[in-house]
């Protein structure tokens, strides 16, 4: 697969690297059209050689261009190629207009699109819509669209699928489900998180040969995460210089929440790993993992013993909402220690909201709508928009899972792109929070923490459900993987 790269922009900024390549760097823009198409047709021949027709979807505007180049270059290697259009073509303009004719010339054969007409075809290729749409796709394209997603044929999109916001990753309305995105110059964030994963299947990137001095002209605060190495552990190393990492929650009948956020955190790397639970819970806990050490507080001036001895604190993972739960949550907020704060610590938080520097906020979208005083959907509509005003108004490092995880630091937003369906059960997020926590303890600043972790987590359920499926993956699932990452 692809090595592709780390930094990640919105339409606009792509938009400025291709006005810089054009006016700055005297790169025509007939020639990156012509490279566009060219790096999309080579990804066809590369993966589906045997097709030996091509439909290609023509919008009206430059994506429509790439897509004319696209069934030139198909005719010209001798396969079948018909382009389908959405709108007149004769009413493109500049370079989309000129390579419109440049296929025409050399025999090509345009037809309209008309709902309900049977597509005949190896293959489709989506070149409707570009990185611009900003409103819901009606009338005839969302016509199209419909046509191609109900094909069953296999389906390439040129630089972004149709229909799919390249800012946010949502479907504007509906959008083209691609086999394989070809995205070009500039990586969109949109491809990588929201519902983008249900649409844009495997991504290809090409430069299209543009210099690097361009890219460097325009800035971008957003990146994909990826793996770093944790530094080799001293010969001499004992549990003492690992961390101490401990969890306070485990409600009465949500002990599980505890135990797994504290087993994570284990094997991830941390010396030691304390639980806060209820007295109930506390000779039980570590039954088969006596490696927790599980203490019974029922009052907060119980946590400060524990408090002093631990190095980052886990609020949250089955902590509750009365009056016990309160007192825990005011209890460790009191301290100075790093935290990583997770579900129910997280709703305590959205009642009484506070700003701490040195804490992690773990949010899935629902608890990120409380945080936001919002409607669940609102946050989904734009994740990085949500994603940074939860770090705004509550400090720290915010992390809002889901497809396309995204941890938002006053500087920059990173997107890890790990993980899978299987991850929807219960238990993955007190994982989480375990891995993050055993990673701080082990000297890792709050911001590399966070992102590390959740890449860690994602790969690891990635792992997991390689080996047995993604339908009844346990959150439990991850932890022999998590030890093999880290190591």
């Amino acid at each position: 697969m692809q090595k592709l790269p780390q930094i990640l922009y919105r339409a606009a900024q792509v938009r400025e690297l291709d006005r810089i390549a054009i006016e700055a760097f005297g790169i025509p823009g007939y020639q990156l059209m012509c490279k566009a198409g060219g790096a999309v047709f080579e990804c066809i021949t590369a993966k589906w050689p045997e097709a030996q027709s091509l439909a290609v979807f023509c919008g009206s505007g430059n994506n429509a261009g790439d897509g004319y180049v696209i069934a030139r270059l198909a005719l010209d290697a001798g396969l079948e190629s018909q382009a389908v259009s959405v709108g007149d073509p004769e009413k493109l303009k500049g370079d989309a207009l000129t390579v419109y004719r440049d296929y025409v010339q050399a025999g090509g054969r345009v037809t309209a699109f008309e709902p309900g007409q049977v597509i005949k075809a190896d293959l489709l290729v989506d070149a409707l819509l570009g990185t611009g749409l900003d409103r819901p796709v009606t009338g005839l394209y969302a016509d199209t669209i419909e046509a191609i997603n109900r094909s069953g044929l296999p389906v390439v999109a040129v630089d972004i699928p149709s229909g799919l916001h390249a800012d946010t990753g949502n479907a504007m309305g509906c959008a083209v489900k691609a086999d394989c995105t070809v995205t070009f110059i500039g990586l969109k964030q949109g491809l990588f998180t929201g519902q983008a994963a249900e649409y844009v299947g495997e991504i290809v990137y090409d430069a299209l040969a543009v210099p690097d001095e361009v890219f460097a002209s325009v800035k971008s605060s957003v990146f994909r995460v990826i793996q770093k190495p944790m530094m080799p552990r001293p010969r001499c190393a004992h549990k003492g210089c690992m961390g101490h990492v401990l969890v306070v929650g485990g409600d009465l009948g949500y002990s599980g929440a505890a135990r797994m956020a504290g087993e994570a955190g284990l094997r991830v790397g941390a010396g030691l790993v304390s639980i806060a639970t209820r007295k109930e819970h506390a000779g039980l806990m570590n039954l088969n993992r006596p490696e927790l050490m599980c203490s019974g507080v029922e009052r907060g001036t119980g946590l400060t013993p524990l408090l002093d001895k631990a190095d980052v604190v886990v609020l949250g993972p089955g902590l509750g909402q009365g009056a016990w739960g309160k007192e825990m949550f005011s209890a460790v907020l009191e301290s100075d220690k790093p935290i990583v704060l997770d579900a129910d610590g997280l709703n305590l938080l959205a009642v009484s909201p506070l700003s701490k520097p040195n804490w992690v906020l773990t949010p899935h979208p629902g608890e990120a709508g409380r945080l936001l005083s919002c409607p669940t959907p609102s946050v989904q509509q734009d994740r990085f928009a949500a994603a940074s005003a939860i770090r705004a108004a509550y400090g720290g490092i915010a992390v809002l899972k889901g497809a396309g995880t995204l941890i938002a630091s006053a500087s920059q937003i990173g997107v890890s792109t790990t993980g899978n369906p299987g991850m929807a059960s219960g238990g993955m997020g007190d994982v989480l929070s375990g891995v993050i926590a055993g990673l701080i303890a082990q000297g890792l600043d709050l911001q590399e923490a966070a992102e590390q972790g959740v890449f860690l987590h994602g790969r690891a359920a990635d792992l997991a459900a390689a080996k047995n499926g993604e339908r009844g993956l346990l959150a439990t699932d991850l932890l022999p993987f998590l030890r093999q990452l880290v190591n």
